[in-house]
């Protein structure tokens, strides 16, 4: 059963713990990535074989055309009409993020042209869970920022079950823009999009959710590719006060503690009343889940409900905590959203379940986990771009700035930078 605590009568430390996430398999990935890039193919074809139940005679590693149509048939007309409209919201929300280079030609400094160039990323994968259960959301998470960045190449992964790739995954990927697709998860597929092989080429960045080993690879091959982020366990935090309908709270806080056994999955209120209410409807709805085990685990290893005195209160340990989605189920949301500093995504009022911001309602659900809200973002058009910038100078210029700028260097102990200003000057 879900623990009741008063906040102020036990320990921040207990109000503030978040799950343990230490498994160490860093020696694994460590040889899964190696062998990756020592050989390629061959080795992520050994991989597919022993996890994902493949025989490597026949078995072709990058998904055809034909299976691409063949999953739009299987996936039915209702399913990809609803794709389509999560598509359509998912672009106008990102296609707002999007920003344009500038050039400052200032007239406090004539002769001197300074500016920024935003440039797309040539080629990103992105990593998308597979297996027992499929996510076509993942799929269009990723991908339609990418696209709309500019991104010329969008490559993805996905464990295949004997070969087959759920069709709601590929279905989600033509309707999203990705340009090739490869069955291939794990570790192993991490390696194959960090260092390329005769097959899957090589990527700039690397996007999406996976498990422990998938985090762990992505985690060791950073720094030869960029990757998003380390997403931990989902989490959730209702802030809700009296007013609120406790069978809608509770079914929030169970949308995703039927994640992982270590989601985390946290109510706050002002009302000891709603906070006792809950506690049953999760008690009655638990067993009514087909993740009830999972949901279990969840909420009895993990979930909370913290009763503060005030709603102000309510909001400073929703800040505290920084949690990955944060639903304020309150009258009148809009006065407390600028109180608002450290969640991934805010949902606001009593008719606005995560779920909707899992799916279909835009904004993106590639979120910043484990309290890394309160500096991270969730993933978004500005993660397929890159900066550069420029700057020009006239003779003129040059000459009204040179003695600084040689000071400047010298200060440092730089004469060579120093020189390379001053020798111009000297030129008359």
């Amino acid at each position: 059963m879900i623990k009741i605590m008063r906040y102020g009568e036990v320990s921040n430390s207990e109000i503030f713990a978040r799950p343990d996430e230490s498994i160490d398999v860093s020696g694994t990935v460590s040889d899964i990535l190696q062998d990756v890039k020592k050989r390629g193919d061959d080795a992520v074809l050994d991989y597919c074989q022993r996890f994902d139940g493949i025989s490597k005679d026949n078995f072709n590693l990058e998904v055809t055309e034909e299976e691409i149509e063949e999953a739009f048939l299987r996936s039915g007309s209702r399913l990809i009409e609803i794709l389509q409209r999560a598509a359509e919201n998912i672009r106008e929300f990102h296609s707002k993020q999007v920003r344009t280079s500038f050039i400052n030609n200032s007239r406090l400094r004539p002769g001197v042209i300074t500016g920024q160039k935003i440039v797309p990323l040539d080629k990103v994968g992105i990593y998308v869970p597979g297996g027992t259960a499929a996510y076509p959301s993942t799929v269009l998470m990723n991908a339609i920022p990418a696209k709309i960045a500019g991104v010329e190449e969008i490559i993805m992964v996905t464990p295949s079950s004997e070969g087959k790739v759920n069709p709601a995954i590929l279905a989600a990927a033509r309707i999203s823009g990705v340009t090739r697709i490869f069955k291939t998860g794990g570790a192993q597929a991490i390696g194959a999009l960090a260092f390329g092989t005769q097959t899957v080429p090589r990527v700039d960045k690397i996007t999406g959710p996976g498990n422990a080993y998938v985090a762990e690879a992505k985690k060791q091959v950073f720094g030869r590719v960029a990757i998003d982020m380390i997403a931990g366990p989902s989490e959730i935090l209702v802030a809700a006060d009296s007013g609120c309908n406790p069978e809608y709270v509770a079914a929030d806080m169970l949308s995703q503690a039927e994640h992982d056994k270590m989601a985390c999955a946290v109510l706050v209120t002002d009302s000891m009343a709603l906070a006792e209410a809950v506690s049953l409807e999760l008690e009655r709805q638990i067993p009514l889940l087909p993740r009830r085990e999972i949901a279990r685990a969840s909420i009895d290893d993990y979930g909370k409900i913290i009763v503060a005195d005030t709603l102000d209160t309510v909001i400073d340990i929703a800040n505290e905590l920084a949690p990955e989605h944060l639903e304020l189920c309150v009258d009148n949301p809009f006065d407390y959203l600028d109180q608002i500093r450290h969640a991934g995504s805010v949902f606001l009022g009593r008719n606005c379940p995560e779920a909707l911001g899992d799916y279909f309602a835009g904004p993106n659900h590639t979120l910043p986990t484990g309290g890394t809200a309160r500096f991270s973002s969730p993933l978004s058009v500005d993660d397929f771009v890159k900066k550069y910038q420029y700057c020009y100078y006239t003779k003129e210029a040059l000459d009204k700035v040179s003695s600084d700028v040689a000071c400047f260097a010298e200060t440092e102990g730089l004469s060579a930078h120093a020189r390379s200003v001053t020798v111009r000057s000297m030129d008359k």
